[in-house]
């Protein structure tokens, strides 16, 4: 092979090389990572499908709980809320021979929409009692929401314990109900 011929080659392929680098950096490397994204963006959307799939699907229920909450929210009067709340945290604390120690409730304006009246209850009892006082509180139709639950005994048999509750009750404004 002359010279000449290759070093002709060798221009060639080195034109070659770089023209598939260029082709590479400039072509190939940017519509894979397009594609890439694209492929992301796909699997996001059919998620976001899904999920709303499974929301209509659940649209009556979702539906039929809200309006049960709307009926049964605290009245928007304040007194009569905070009056509603402490006979219901009475009858259920009867029903399950739970003695109540304190009820502290305290007012909070979440929006324009709603606002929550929270009672801090610290009661007393055996577990079964305990138990059923925390069934019946979850059980009420009452626009209600256990916010934290602490247990604690005071003996080493773990006979008598001590529950504090923290629980909301919710008031919708009038344009809600």
């Amino acid at each position: 092979m002359k010279i000449e011929n290759r070093q002709q080659w060798l221009v060639i392929a080195v034109i070659a090389i770089g023209g598939l680098f260029a082709l590479d950096s400039i072509v190939i490397k940017p519509l894979t990572s397009v594609w890439r994204a694209r492929t992301d963006r796909i699997a996001a959307l059919e998620q976001k499908i899904a999920r709303g799939k499974g929301i209509i699907g659940r649209g009556q229920n979702l539906r039929d709980d809200w309006a049960s909450k709307q009926t049964n929210t605290l009245p928007v009067n304040t007194s009569q809320a905070e009056q509603q709340m402490l006979k219901a945290f009475d009858s259920w604390s009867q029903k399950s021979r739970v003695t109540i120690t304190g009820v502290t409730p305290q007012w909070k304006r979440e929006s324009d929409d709603y606002m929550t009246l929270e009672c801090r209850v610290d009661a007393s009892g055996d577990l079964q009692t305990l138990t059923q006082f925390l069934y019946d509180i979850e059980s009420d139709p009452m626009a209600l929401k256990l916010e934290s639950v602490e247990l604690s005994a005071h003996d080493n048999a773990g006979q008598q314990l001590t529950l504090g509750l923290l629980v909301s009750g919710l008031v919708l404004s009038h344009e809600q109900q």
